[in-house]
This record gives structure tokens, sequence and C-alpha cells, in this order.
């Protein structure tokens, strides 16, 4: 099994991580009780952030039904996958193109025990994993070129993850190395948590995190549009992520009161 990296695969139970408190959102079983106290905490300071997670989820099932759909994409780098939750990134690319080639990329080691279902993948089909992180973007490029062709298009996918990189970490830095290894024709999709829709509750959620030992990083629209710079937004550009066709949803339940505090949009590189 592939999955190896510079990353150490060891456990920590004792400070929540990102990957596994998401789970818990989402209604997972693969998280510890030290991720399930920070998820009650931010429940307890804003309702929506449950309902908000599975938004994003949504996001990114409609944007990969429509690259493997209406635009083609036959290959796919997901960074940051996270705890894999049906119907995943991969699943839905092969439903509609079996021969879809995917490698998933993430940093935590629980993502790594998961990954023999992560690699099932179709016949026609690949499916892989790389444990890296991010930070990392020549690792997981060279990893990546084993199972994909990058001399065709590929879509990035970095969905809720650039809001765990602080500005030391140079986030716009990382996202345009990436995208620059790609070639014409390819996509990159991408959300981001901003404080624009409500800064009181997504003030209290970073509290939260970084007393977790968590970065947290929300980011206002024009931070956002940066990592599209050179890129052609696809309609309806930079949104609230559950205004990024909505018609393309499916066993959606859609809570019209909730603040949604996450920018979402595809884009192109010409």
């Amino acid at each position: 099994m592939t999955g190896t990296g510079p990353v150490t695969a060891r456990f920590d139970t004792s400070r929540p991580h990102p990957a596994r408190v998401y789970d818990w959102f989402l209604g997972g079983k693969d998280n510890y009780p030290v991720d399930e106290e920070l998820g009650r905490q931010i429940m307890s300071l804003d309702g929506t952030a449950r309902h908000i997670a599975r938004t994003n989820r949504w996001f990114m099932q409609r944007v990969t039904r429509w690259l493997a759909g209406p635009a083609g994409v036959r290959q796919y780098l997901d960074i940051g996958t996270g705890i894999p939750t049906e119907p995943n990134l991969h699943q839905l690319a092969q439903r509609v193109a079996p021969e879809s080639r995917v490698v998933y990329a993430d940093n935590d080691p629980i993502v790594l025990k998961h990954a023999e279902a992560l690699l099932r993948s179709t016949p026609e089909g690949v499916t892989d994993y790389v444990q890296a992180d991010v930070r990392e973007p020549e690792f997981i490029l060279r990893r990546a070129r084993e199972s994909l062709d990058l001399a065709r298009p590929v879509a990035l996918s970095l969905v809720a993850l650039t809001h765990f990189l602080g500005d030391e970490d140079d986030p716009h830095a990382l996202v345009a190395r990436l995208v620059g290894a790609l070639p014409s024709g390819s996509y990159l999709v991408l959300s981001q948590l901003t404080a624009d829709f409500d800064p009181e509750a997504v003030g209290r959620g970073v509290a939260l995190y970084r007393a977790g030992g968590v970065t947290l990083a929300p980011r206002d629209r024009a931070e956002i549009a940066r990592f599209f710079e050179g890129l052609d937004l696809v309609q309806p550009g930079l949104v609230q992520v559950t205004d990024w066709h909505p018609e393309l949803a499916l066993d959606e339940s859609t809570d019209a009161d909730a603040v949604i505090s996450l920018y979402g949009a595809v884009a192109r590189k010409p």
C-alpha cells in the first residue's frame, strides 16, 4: 500500500485534530473524546457549525459531479482529504467516469489508517494515497506523478484546507506552486472560512481552535480571491458555497436560516 511519507505515522489523541473534529461534525466515528469536546464547545457557541461542515461537504460533491460530467476531468489531486466519508471524491468521479484517477494527500495518521478504503478503485481507474502535508508541495507532486499524468488536466481540490494555514505558511505561494505544476485546462477547487458574514461566531471558533493548539485563519473575500489569480473563474465565481450551482444538489437538507461562513469557487487554468 502506498501512503508512506515524511510525516511520522503516530496518533496524538491528547490534542484535537481538524480532520477528526470535521469527522465528528459529519457524524463519523473516527474521532476521539478530545475532538468531540472541541466540536461540542464550538456547537455551544455556534449552533450552525455542524451544518456548515456538511454544507462544505455538499459543495465538494456538487463540484466533483460537475468536473467529472460537463468539464470532462479525469484526474484529481485532493489535498487535505480528511477521514473518508461516503461518497468520497473518487467514488463520485468514478461513478461518472470509471477511468478517473484520484490521488489523495493528508498529513493525519488516522487518514493513513483508512487509506485501504480510500484506495478501493474501479478496475478502469486508479485511487492512490500520499501521507504528506500541504506545506510539502514538491513531495506531493513527485508522488502524485506516480499515478497522475501531469501533462494532462488535473483538478486540484483544496476544500476547507487553507484556513488551517497561518499567514506564516504563505498559503498563497503554496497554492500557486501546486497550480503552477499543472497544465492548461486544469482546475482549482477551493473553499475557505471567512469572517465576512458572522465575525463574532467565527472569532469564537478561532479562539477555541487556538486553545486546542490548532491554527484557524479566516480570510476575507479579497484574500481568498488571491488564490485564483491568473485563473478563469467558473460561473458563478467566488461565492458562498451554498450558491455554487445549487441545481446540482442531491440529498441536501439546507438550513435557509444558517449563516454559512465559507467562500468557495472553481477556476480553470488557461
